[in-house]
């Protein structure tokens, strides 16, 4: 059997991947909480981890393997939407006003993570369909003395499992709680339990309880889903590193208690996070932007993938526009059917070149460094194979046409900007012309861009310069 190799978080080391059952290979992602689009982070471990999931059923075989992708949907940004909605007169209840809220955004991602070519994962619950087993995982809790009720809450007690709390992100509970910015309420026993259930107010949606009507926390949410769908234990869990404390932290706490296991996934896996331009994205820096933001440009998803997949997943992503250029650049290379050819089957294996990097920790810049290596040695056909198989582009002629008409566009749109300076300069003579009565400098000017290529119109409003398909903007520059 081929062997992968994947770092694991919670022993730090590159480990040989053993399934607990090869027929049955089970992987959890925590995925978005559906309250705005998804912006170009959020894209990071679904296409890190979109690639693992091809790999392991390419080894393992497709229908061995099961791989999960929450939908986080109870959320007070969500909330804040629907409400605002009901106040400006939406016709619903709140209730099916956050659900209708839910429902756009769940769509809006699907359609965005379907532009980068990720496959969608054999299960996406959404939390609020997992309430039940939710408030039964915490009863459990109670009962066993790792969980508390108070003031309508329902806390995890840390120090229950104070020995194992923190492994997985190397910290001991007593520096968490020397250095750590939690909420110390006065009805917590240890500044570090966190909140696995909380009281709902009247004027928003909750669910009856022990505890009274309330809504879970976010960390009760991905343990009762997992366990829900792949068993008390599983495989691969995966995500940002930003997630790794609390959220897994406190998923690991509440299923191993829950569960009485020693684990609750064998191997953890963490992207790190992505840069815009050597810088962290942000709104306050002026470089955030969603997937969406990107495909309206006009920025081909299978480009964006290019870019995304290039670094390795365990180092943090730049986005740049020179990155950008150069993976269309090379996507138009590998599908310029006069070149490459065409391809209509994509069911094939790829080459075993491609997949022996991914087999190392996911190599898949080794990968693609492979692609390129077959383009350059003419071998189209194992190009063709492997690249389809890591969700891009190959021979694609389809894909090559659209890639030529947005080229086209962005060509027109660059030559109607530089022609704004030449009908600036127009209007100018004309409106010379008007006083003089000597039309010939706009005469000549005028000779001079139709000669160019562009068409000239001139109306009362003043004069428009239309670049045509004979534009040639080198015969301009004595204009300059």
């Amino acid at each position: 059997m081929t062997t992968i190799k994947l770092h694991n978080t919670k022993t730090r080391k590159r480990e040989d991947f053993v399934p607990i059952d090869p027929k049955n290979v089970r992987m959890y992602l925590c995925g978005p909480t559906v309250y705005d689009r998804a912006h170009l982070g959020n894209a990071r471990p679904v296409l890190v981890f979109d690639v693992l999931n091809r790999l392991l059923r390419h080894v393992y075989g497709e229908e061995h393997v099961t791989y999960v992708r929450n939908f986080t949907d109870v959320d007070d940004r969500i909330n804040e939407t629907a409400q605002k909605r009901k106040a400006a007169g939406a016709e619903g209840t709140l209730e099916e006003l956050i659900h209708e809220r839910s429902n756009e955004t769940i769509h809006w991602y699907h359609e965005d993570m379907d532009a980068l070519g990720a496959r969608r994962p054999d299960h996406e619950p959404r939390a609020t369909e997992y309430i039940a087993q939710m408030i039964a995982m915490i009863e459990d809790l109670i009962a066993k003395d790792h969980a508390y009720a108070a003031e309508g809450h329902v806390l995890f007690a840390v120090d229950s499992w104070k020995e194992h709390y923190g492994s997985l992100s190397g910290r001991s509970v007593d520096d968490m709680i020397a250095g750590a910015r939690v909420e110390v309420a006065p009805y917590k026993r240890n500044p570090m339990d966190f909140v696995m259930w909380k009281p709902s107010p009247d004027d928003l949606p909750g669910w009856d309880s022990p505890w009274g009507k309330g809504r879970p926390g976010w960390h009760i949410e991905c343990s009762a889903m997992a366990k829900e769908l792949l068993g008390e234990q599983f495989d691969i869990h995966g995500g940002g590193n930003d997630l790794m404390f609390p959220h897994h932290e406190n998923e690991i706490a509440q299923s191993c208690c829950a569960n009485d296991t020693d684990t609750m996934a064998n191997y953890w896996l963490h992207n790190e996070m992505l840069q815009v331009e050597g810088k962290k994205m942000s709104k306050s820096l002026g470089n955030f932007f969603t997937v969406r933001d990107l495909l309206d440009q006009g920025v081909p998803g299978e480009v964006i993938r290019f870019v995304m997949l290039s670094t390795h997943y365990r180092k943090p992503m730049d986005w740049t526009e020179k990155k950008r250029e150069e993976a269309e650049k090379t996507l138009r290379l590998w599908n310029d059917p006069d070149v490459v050819g065409f391809v209509t089957a994509h069911d094939k294996k790829p080459d075993r070149d491609v997949v022996e990097p991914l087999l190392n920790d996911l190599n898949i810049h080794g990968a693609i460094a492979e692609l390129h290596k077959m383009y350059k040695e003419e071998r189209f056909e194992q190009l063709i194979r492997s690249a389809t198989f890591l969700g891009l582009p190959a021979g694609n002629g389809e894909f090559f046409m659209r890639l030529k008409a947005l080229e086209q566009t962005q060509n027109w749109h660059e030559a109607g900007e530089e022609l704004k300076f030449y009908a600036g300069k127009l209007n100018e003579l004309r409106g010379e012309a008007m006083q003089t009565k000597d039309f010939s400098a706009v005469d000549s000017f005028r000779k001079m861009l139709l000669d160019a290529g562009v068409e000239v119109k001139i109306t009362k409003a003043g004069a428009e310069a239309i670049p045509t398909s004979d534009y040639d903007h080198s015969k301009l520059e004595p204009l300059e």
